[in-house]
């Protein structure tokens, strides 16, 4: 609640560096060019980690979400938006949300969309040319979101209490700057953590073929990550490829963060409160679109430890992490001891009338040889084979579909850290979105 008094705060503060002046009988709009937005998103998703001792977990949730945009006293590039998000389950609780109350129930295997209602965004814009400064709580999705993202994929999105600054002034060059006050997740538990981070991020656009990009997320007391990444798109006619070099590099936190006891709660316990870290990571990527057949490869190391050479796993704790290493999140809690190594390959189709199908497989590895169900050493993570399709509901605009599954078999590893489940999981999602906004 703190932080998001100080979001709604930042509004008087940018006014009154503004030195405005106006009355009622000035006949000032303190409102103008009013606009909503909403979505309304039901889902009915199925889990079952097999040989764990739960229940298959059966979740039937609804996201409503309202927001409304609007200028204010008619300042030029001025503006505000405020969203609210619920999240329903409507009295069905056979699944384990990992949150208190009705939302705890572990005998159920878990899916992580707990009961609950919040103010998602609430900030203030201020746009000076090609300058946009933004102050409150707010969504924040960089690149592909591997560092970076809102976690949109689960009913309640993850959003940032922060200060950005986005600059265009310079033409194919974009830069931001972002202090972040406060982290609000996904889950119950996760809201509203106190933080102190800094994220930096430039991207130049040298052609339609190569995007130059940079960055360096600061998050306090946990590590510092900088890299670089070189993407692009080549048009060869009917066929039409796109691709993805990437790598960076995870070091020990520059800065740090206390709660009002003098706690972090980042904080590893041992650590001086900058925890070490000593970890990079990899990604290479490349699609083809040929006449809306689909096809991909992906190679993506992130490093790990054998236990005793001082290195650390490079973790990503507040990407959009569903979008990476299978769709049944078995790797969602932290990247494993060992590390992971995941290579992958997708085939689809996608057109206008017949929406769009996605298979993808993934075969995973650990960095390091870890200890195996038989003797001796494996790297052998698992597999897992996701497919989905999704198409536009005939007869209602704005109302889209989508069928998704994720099945995930385990491999010889055993003991990889106290993150990392080897049963193996299916999982299936059927679920309706609608969006709608006022012009």
């Amino acid at each position: 609640m703190k932080r998001l008094l100080l979001s709604l705060a930042a509004m008087p503060l940018i006014l009154g560096g503004m030195s405005v002046c106006a009355s009622a009988d000035d006949g000032i709009n303190v409102l103008s060019n009013v606009k909503f937005s909403g979505e309304i998103r039901p889902r009915y998703e199925n889990a079952d980690v097999q040989s764990d001792g739960k229940q298959v977990a059966n979740a039937f949730t609804t996201r409503t979400t309202v927001g409304v945009g609007a200028d204010l006293l008619e300042i030029n590039g001025l503006s505000a938006y405020l969203e609210g998000t619920s999240v329903n389950n409507f009295g069905a609780t056979d699944y384990d949300a990992k949150g208190t109350g009705i939302n705890s129930n572990p005998t159920y295997d878990v899916i992580k969309d707990p009961q609950q209602a919040r103010i998602t965004q609430a900030y203030l814009d201020y746009k000076i040319n090609k300058t946009l400064i933004r102050a409150g709580r707010q969504t924040v999705n960089l690149d592909n979101q591997r560092f970076i993202g809102s976690v949109d994929w689960r009913q309640m999105p993850q959003t940032f209490d922060a200060v950005a600054v986005v600059d265009n002034t310079i033409e194919n060059l974009s830069l931001l700057g972002a202090y972040v006050y406060g982290i609000n997740g996904v889950g119950e538990q996760q809201a509203s953590t106190d933080t102190a981070s800094v994220l930096l991020h430039g991207a130049y656009k040298v052609d339609d073929m190569l995007t130059v990009t940079a960055y360096d997320y600061m998050l306090a007391s946990l590590h510092d990550t900088y890299g670089a990444a070189l993407t692009g798109k080549i048009d060869a006619g009917v066929a039409k490829f796109d691709y993805r070099a990437e790598a960076a590099r995870q070091d020990d936190a520059s800065l740090q963060v206390h709660d009002q006891k003098g706690v972090a709660p980042f904080i590893v316990a041992g650590t001086n409160g900058k925890p070490q870290a000593d970890a990079h990571y990899y990604n290479l990527d490349l699609g083809a679109n040929i006449s809306g057949f689909l096809a991909g490869l992906n190679y993506e190391y992130l490093s790990g430890s054998n236990g005793h050479d001082g290195k650390t796993a490079f973790q990503t704790p507040l990407a959009t992490l569903h979008a990476f290493n299978g769709w049944a999140d078995v790797f969602l809690g932290a990247t494993p001891t060992g590390g992971l190594i995941d290579q992958n390959v997708r085939l689809g189709y996608e057109d206008k009338t017949y929406g769009k199908i996605l298979a993808v497989y993934h075969k995973f590895d650990a960095c390091e040889d870890m200890t195996a169900k038989t003797i001796g050493t494996s790297k052998d993570l698992g597999s897992e084979f996701d497919v989905s399709y999704g198409n536009k509901i005939p007869g209602v605009k704005n109302l889209t579909g989508l069928i998704k599954g994720a099945m995930y078999k385990g491999g010889d590893v055993k003991t990889v850290g106290t993150t990392y489940n080897q049963n193996d999981k299916n999982v299936v999602w059927l679920q309706l979105d609608y969006k709608f906004a006022t012009k």
